[in-house]
């Protein structure tokens, strides 16, 4: 495996009730299939040696013996994976309903279940720490143990555990588990498993952990429940993998939990941080992954962008809340804003325009005003003023050209020489124009900049990167397409949605370079790559603390087939100089609202020196 990354499995198989030697066959030939694939640790349903469904029959002493035999035979097959498998156990006279861990040939510990269910035969383990002889060896029995494999912390919680109101994981992670396996048997019933889905989503988000459960299935007792075989794991509210219910071979789960990104957003977390941990006990097990495996975990291409209607909704209300809060806050009616006809202008007109109506004001009060220069393109132009005019905005068109020629003349620059000056000055002279401009108007002037440009610097210093205010600061060039789309669409009329469709087809461009018959000869990604490899590399490098070379690889792994590894490795390297070195954009950024994961705002969203000379 990778570094920073633990292969897991949640495996249900068919139960042969009361047949140990039954029950060991199916999980040895499971095991089997897990190390071909390269599964560092692996959890079995809760009381998989015996049958969950055995009632009274679980106190003979006879099926107890066979049990631990079954155990310590599949102990020694689990020499290179961590095993976690489900049987009872007696000690000192109380019987317990455990989860054996099995690793390195060996018994590394018993975690016997603490919540129990309503007439349960079995002691709760809470509180217990117990040592049981194993083959001349000294085991723990406790529910507060943690297990330390190949560079993961994982601990163990069975079944009603995870109901609980004091969930043992709870302690667990707090005390350092990166990953809690769940050995379970839990029934099936009409809804139950959307119920159980977002109980562990959730409980993995707010633990932020992996967790990995595996349930009893076909071969159990029917006669008063009927059990699915849910195989499920989760990782910080995701679901990474969930094996295929009410099987009569059993089910599988499979996934790659990215322990290293766990633990970079538990550093961030001050709650985490101070959580109360528990007096655990530790087990140290060894052996080494297969560093050469690929990852088997999805990775979203585009982790910005909602697969749904209902999150790009959420994404405008932020936004439209954050700006109507901010008019009222200060008194103003007005908002000017440069309308290029470019996507992120697009929609930021469509949210002051969409605001304005939430608050009852009329649209007027919105003074969009086109600035054509020496590179608007005649697409972008015509798309400006028909947007404009559909919706119904105090419209105004200052042509630029003038007075930048002027300035170039003030400051001696050659007009013929197309360089950073060159377009600088236009983006800065459009700049005064709004501020000024919302001086007359006694107004605000609304930015309109990315996410995606301010993580790349791709902006001009105190020209279009200076507002008032910026409804589009946390969103990103490929939300951007897909935000401005469902806006058009759902907010305003047929004319102003057409409009926006060919805004979002048109390439994005800065618009400074002159431009040949009306056809732009700038195109943005054309000079950094594609928006949607650096947004990626922005997501996990800032919401998961990745290095090079996990933004690498993981690159290639969403990307398959997309793009080479020459053009992944050479966008990546252009990503991290420019954030690197354009942080000093970002120290003196504009208010305006966070609407997703990643921010870059100097107050309380992303800290860096301007001056940093190395980024790892």
């Amino acid at each position: 495996m990778p570094k920073g990354f633990v292969r897991t499995a949640a495996v249900s198989v068919p139960v042969h009730l009361g047949d140990v030697d039954a029950n060991v066959k199916e999980i040895i030939a499971a095991m089997e299939k897990l190390r071909q694939s390269g599964v560092q640790a692996a959890v079995f349903p809760e009381l998989c040696l015996t049958g969950y469904t055995l009632g009274d029959l679980l106190l003979r002493p006879a099926l107890q013996r066979a049990a631990w035999n079954g155990m310590l035979t599949i102990a020694k097959k689990a020499t290179k994976i961590a095993v976690i498998v489900g049987l009872p156990v007696c000690h000192h006279g109380r019987l317990y309903n455990c989860a054996a861990v099995l690793h390195g040939g060996r018994v590394q510990g018993f975690v016997p279940q603490v919540n129990l269910p309503k007439g349960s035969l079995f002691a709760s383990g809470e509180d217990v720490f117990e040592e049981i002889e194993v083959n001349g060896e000294t085991v723990a029995l406790s529910a507060e143990q943690l297990f330390h494999l190949s560079g993961c912390v994982f601990g163990v919680e069975i079944c009603q555990d995870l109901w609980a109101i004091n969930a043992p994981s709870t302690r667990l992670a707090a005390s350092g588990a990166d990953v809690i396996f769940n050995p379970a048997a839990s029934s099936a019933q009409f809804g139950k498993q959307d119920r159980r889905l977002q109980l562990m989503r959730e409980h993995s988000a707010r633990l932020c952990a992996g967790y990995v459960y595996a349930s009893a299935g076909f071969g159990e007792s029917t006669g008063d429940h009927v059990y699915d075989g849910c195989t499920l794991i989760c990782e910080a509210g995701d679901v990474l993998a969930e094996g295929k219910r009410f099987c009569f071979e059993g089910g599988m789960a499979i996934a790659d939990i990215d322990v290293e990104s766990l633990r970079y957003q538990r550093q961030k977390d001050e709650i985490f941080c101070t959580s109360e941990k528990a007096d655990v006990v530790f087990c140290d097990l060894y052996g080494a992954a297969d560093a050469a495996l690929p990852l088997i975990r999805p990775i979203e291409p585009l982790p910005f962008v909602p697969k749904t209607d209902e999150g790009l909704e959420e994404i405008a209300q932020i936004q439209c809340m954050g700006l109507a809060s901010r008019l009222r806050a200060i008194h103003c009616e007005n908002i000017v804003i440069g309308v290029s006809g470019g996507l992120d202008s697009t929609l930021a007109l469509l949210i002051a325009a969409r605001t304005f109506d939430m608050l009852g004001i009329s649209r007027k009060g919105v003074h969009a005003i086109t600035m054509p220069g020496m590179g608007t393109g005649a697409r972008t132009k015509t798309n400006a003023d028909r947007l404009m005019e559909a919706l119904d905005v105090s419209a105004s068109e200052i042509p630029i050209a003038p007075a930048v020629r002027q300035h170039f003349a003030d400051i001696g620059h050659d007009e013929s020489n197309h360089n950073v000056t060159y377009e600088n000055a236009q983006a800065r002279e459009r700049t005064q124009i709004l501020m000024d401009y919302a001086n007359k108007v006694n107004g605000i002037v609304l930015g309109t900049g990315d996410l995606s440009e301010e993580a790349l610097g791709f902006c001009t210093y105190n020209g279009d990167h200076m507002s008032m205010y910026n409804v589009n600061c946390t969103v990103t060039k490929t939300c951007l397409r897909s935000l401005t789309r469902y806006v058009s669409a759902h907010s305003f009329d047929e004319t102003v949605a057409a409009i926006c469709q060919d805004v979002v087809d048109t390439p994005v461009s800065p618009e400074l370079l002159p431009v040949t018959e009306g056809e732009l000869n700038q195109r943005t990604e054309d000079i950094l790559g594609d928006y949607a490899l650096h947004d990626f590399y922005l997501y996990h490098f800032v919401n998961d603390g990745a290095d090079r070379e996990k933004l690498k690889l993981l690159a290639q792994h969403a990307f398959r087939g997309v793009y080479s590894d020459e053009q992944i490795e050479k966008q990546l390297g252009t990503f991290l100089w420019r954030f690197r070195t354009q942080q000093f954009k970002r120290s003196c950024a504009p208010d305006g609202p966070q609407v997703g994961p990643v921010s870059l705002s100097p107050r309380g969203g992303w800290d860096m020196p301007s001056d940093l000379a190395n980024m790892l």
